[in-house]
């Protein structure tokens, strides 16, 4: 009786593919591991979610809502303003995989409209990862409710730490390029037809010894900055801030 059923879900992918070929779409990305390929891997942080979105004709998990347009202008431009070897695409890890302990640097993006909350042994391996030297950099979430869903999950994971915003003589801001924590980098739609939702905050979480674990970008979207880097329409100052941004915490997750 179950036959049925199968067959058509089956046919419907293969429909889905198909026209996603015709039409030029790509399908979504899927977690990947596997070893760093260079001194500098970016890892993205693939969590489960409900739904899709993305522009260019993509429609990704919302832990990949930038790529891979995003990775293919950043990591070249790391390249170029400093010395680190930098592999030409981002792996995509989840907390369960194995490999995760091999990339100092993880980028999470959409953990509000992805209900991202890591449970139990995900928690428990973020919480090991973290306080290990891994480095999370947090982007592209925006308002209140996203805000407070972040926290909670924050709070359960690294319980008994907290989220400050960052001082202006952390070297975060310093390392390489002198950063503004006032310059709130809008997303694609936030030229156009949404409204940021409130002002840009710069958090983060330190350890014991005064390092800085997770980097908190509140009301700012630095992925669609370096998404859009090639599109006209898009104000260049902000792409130049975001990859300003990017490498900063590249270098400071590679250093402390």
């Amino acid at each position: 009786m179950r036959a049925k059923p199968l067959l058509l879900a089956l046919m419907a992918c293969l429909l889905g593919e198909l026209a996603s070929a015709q039409f030029g779409r790509p399908p979504p990305p899927e977690p990947k591991g596997g070893p760093p390929e260079a001194e500098f891997h970016m890892a993205r942080l693939a969590y489960a979610s409900s739904g899709c979105a993305g522009s260019r004709g993509y429609c990704n998990p919302w832990w990949a809502i930038d790529y891979p347009e995003a990775e293919g202008h950043f990591l070249p431009a790391l390249e170029r303003m400093t010395r680190i070897q930098v592999a030409p695409d981002s792996r995509h890890l989840t907390l369960a995989d194995n490999d995760l302990y091999m990339y100092p640097w993880l980028f999470l993006q959409q953990p509000g409209r992805g209900r991202w909350h890591p449970q139990g042994e995900e928690a428990m391996r973020l919480r090991e990862y973290l306080e290990r030297g891994g480095f999370l950099v947090v982007d592209d979430f925006h308002g209140e409710d996203e805000w407070a869903s972040f926290r909670d999950a924050m709070n359960d994971i690294l319980p008994g730490f907290s989220i400050v915003d960052i001082p202006d003589n952390d070297a975060l801001l310093t390392i390489l390029f002198t950063l503004d924590k006032h310059t709130q980098i809008p997303g694609e739609r936030h030229l156009y037809w949404q409204r940021m939702q409130g002002p840009p905050h710069w958090r983060g979480i330190y350890d014991s010894h005064g390092r800085l674990m997770v980097a908190i970008g509140h009301n700012s979207d630095m992925g669609d900055a370096w998404e859009h880097a090639d599109d006209p329409r898009y104000p260049a100052p902000m792409t130049a801030t975001a990859y300003r941004f990017g490498v900063n915490y590249v270098v400071y997750a590679m250093t402390h």
